[in-house]
């Protein structure tokens, strides 16, 4: 019996919409355990990455937690996939880029509507966060980026088919969707 290709997969600064889409492939998510191992995903309780062969990230980089968890991916996994836009170039949470930092966290705990207890978050086991949310690529070297907002559960299928097969991934033009 040959091995299966270890999996692991994480979601940064963005909304989970990716993880969300990986899911939707169902059944054939069935088909796919059968040929892989899931390392850290939404379908383990592993808290780290361990040695895997496709590492998958979603999400864009806003805090120290998010450079250390992208790090220790691109330690640990031989192919990283960059996934979706909020990855691939920061997507939603890159809006802030537009302002300073210390204006959003006053608007956001201080001075925004229905704000009780105006005060900035100041504990130390909170993650430092960055002056600007960052695209992935910035922080590690990316084998591949999965377009999409969020990439559709055929994107999945068909990119995950094609790495495990050892191929490069390439998207019929009709399954690259930004809705």
């Amino acid at each position: 019996m040959t091995a299966k290709i270890k999996i692991a997969t994480t979601s940064l600064a963005g909304c989970f919409g990716c993880h969300m889409s990986f899911l939707d492939i169902d059944e054939r998510l069935l088909k796919l355990a059968d040929i892989v191992e899931f390392d850290r995903s939404p379908l383990t309780d592993i808290e780290h990455c361990g040695p895997c062969d496709i590492g998958l990230i979603e999400g864009g980089v806003c805090n120290s937690e998010n450079v250390h968890v992208l790090r220790e991916f691109r330690n640990n996994c031989k192919i990283l996939v960059a996934v979706g836009a909020c990855a691939i170039n920061g997507g939603l949470p890159a809006l802030r880029n537009f302002f300073k930092l210390e204006d959003c966290l006053l608007e956001a705990y201080q001075d925004g509507i229905g704000v009780d207890n105006p005060q900035i978050p100041n504990d130390p086991e909170l993650p430092l966060l960055l002056d600007k949310v960052r695209p992935v690529h910035e922080i590690v070297k990316i084998d591949y980026f999965m377009p999409g907002c969020p990439p559709s559960a055929d994107v999945f299928w068909h990119y995950l088919n094609a790495l495990i097969e050892g191929r490069d991934p390439t998207l019929p033009y009709e399954l690259v969707h930004y809705d």
